[in-house]
């Protein structure tokens, strides 16, 4: 099981991510959240764990698909799905500026995954090419030890 730093487990976070996509669709369609959304789930949910709360709202806002909503939104949602306030634009860059870097990151790593992969039929081809080499070789000492 995997756990964060903190020793909650993911799983919890999880299962409660679940559950608010399953009582709200405010996050089953991943709207922006009117700020101070966590008072009004543990209004409505008092049993949930606070910490297991903030690991949850964290896990969602972060998600590629919440900050590509919160890019292009205007307005906020509360867990009833009606509009709170304006988003600004500070909220709106930052989103950006997430999905850029992320956009970025996953280029790399397609890059580096195609580099190794190149390295890998390479190395393959050379002992082939070694291989047969050493055949060629083998059978040139038969002839001659004839």
């Amino acid at each position: 099981m995997q756990t964060t730093s903190k020793s909650i487990p993911v799983s919890a976070a999880q299962a409660l991510l679940k559950t608010l996509k399953e009582a709200f669709p405010v996050f089953l369609n991943s709207e922006p959240l009117s700020i101070g959304i966590d008072k009004q789930i543990i209004a409505k949910l008092p049993d949930v764990d606070r910490k297991v709360l903030r690991m949850t709202l964290a896990y969602h806002t972060k998600s590629t698909r919440y900050l590509q909503k919160l890019a292009k939104a205007e307005t906020r949602f509360d867990l009833e799905g009606n509009p709170t306030d304006a988003l600004n634009d500070t909220h709106r860059a930052y989103a950006v500026t997430m999905l850029k870097e992320r956009a970025q990151k996953n280029a790399a790593r397609i890059k580096e995954q195609a580099a190794f992969e190149r390295q890998k039929k390479a190395e393959a081809e050379e002992a082939e090419n070694a291989k047969k080499r050493a055949e060629k070789l083998n059978q040139l000492a038969m002839k001659f030890a004839k």
